[in-house]
């Protein structure tokens, strides 16, 4: 297994993680993930151990809580072997305390998320969402607090726009408080958004991306063609509309394109897709999961490998799409191109 740096941090992490949301699934979305309880996931972790993945990710909402516990159980005994990143910050309740990251609501969902865990401490917490109602500095000095405490060790976010970022990330340098490293974002062959403001500003910043849904939210198993009904087992029937859209023409052609590089390598559809998004700039780590070791061991067979830049040049040309503004000028304009190369 390759490990990177998780951004400008000195934390390093496997090219693949393993994402929990899988381990306890319960409810409309998660259910449909997977279901693993405490000794499928203990099998599932070995497996990640096995070949060198020791980043688990996980969150508080994922099954109210049911996969910080379940994957506490799969990691006992074994601690010092992993590292564990979960996150926080949307609604577990409908109370006026169980949504946000005020200095309230984080501390108690560290200490919630740390019983759950059965650990003193959290390798990684990203904040899942941005809260418009807390003030950045609030946030951030107690995420600073909670890391001089010991009970983190490094801090990121999930799902943010860019001027989110970039003021907390000012904030932070200017009172001299921890910093973000990392940024769980959606990035995929037929999601490929991140590149046209986050990935510059992650290269700037020294921010890692950890790719969340890596397949297009179950588009990219191989599984869905041209001219074919969806599979019938497939959970896009129950949960497309949790995920990011995408045009059934576009989808369409990037499958066409992962069909012709896995005739040339014979590797499969899923293997291809996250390959690919594994020579991009600032990814740190691949999110993978799993509802059974058969999807997990096809997964894991996504690394050692290249893709040739003939193979690599044909999936781009596929996916790519017209940036919104004001990006597509710095894209497809030369005289903008000149003054900022793009990042890809």
């Amino acid at each position: 297994m390759e490990y990177r740096r998780l951004g400008a941090s000195g934390l390093k992490v496997p090219a693949l993680s393993f994402g929990a949301g899988t381990f306890g699934g319960s409810g409309p979305l998660f259910s449909h993930w997977g279901t693993s309880d405490a000794e499928e996931a203990r099998r599932l972790v070995d497996i990640c151990l096995e070949a060198g993945v020791n980043l688990f990710d996980t969150a508080d909402v994922y099954s109210n809580g049911a996969s910080e516990e379940v994957l506490g159980e799969a990691i006992r005994g074994r601690r010092d072997q992993v590292l564990i990143s979960t996150k926080t910050s949307l609604p577990m309740g409908d109370g006026p305390a169980d949504y946000g990251s005020s200095r309230s609501r984080l501390i108690k969902a560290v200490e919630d998320a740390l019983k759950r865990l059965g650990t003193d401490y959290i390798d990684l917490l990203q904040l899942h969402a941005f809260d418009a109602g807390t003030p950045v500095e609030e946030v951030l000095s107690t995420l600073d607090n909670l890391v001089q405490a010991g009970k983190l060790r490094y801090i990121g976010v999930s799902n943010f726009s860019g001027w989110q970022v970039m003021k907390s990330l000012a904030t932070a340098e200017k009172h001299g408080w921890q910093r973000y490293v990392a940024h769980q974002v959606y990035y995929s062959l037929v999601g490929r958004d991140y590149e046209w403001e986050l990935m510059p500003l992650g290269l700037d910043q020294g921010v890692g991306a950890l790719v969340w849904s890596p397949l297009g939210w179950g588009r990219l198993t191989g599984k869905i063609r041209r001219g074919q009904p969806l599979p019938e087992g497939s959970r896009l029937h129950d949960t497309a509309s949790f995920g990011p859209p995408v045009d059934d023409e576009h989808l369409y052609r990037v499958v066409d394109a992962l069909d012709e590089v896995a005739r040339e390598t014979g590797k499969t559809v899923p293997q291809i897709a996250i390959n690919w998004l594994l020579r991009r700039p600032t990814v740190s780590s691949v999110i993978i999961g799993a509802r059974n070791e058969e999807q997990l061991r096809q997964n894991l067979g996504a690394v050692g490998w290249a893709l040739t830049p003939e193979q690599v040049k044909k999936l781009d040309e596929a996916s790519e799409v017209t940036a919104a503004y004001p990006y597509f000028p710095y894209r497809r304009q030369e005289g903008f191109a000149r003054l900022n190369p793009p990042a890809v």
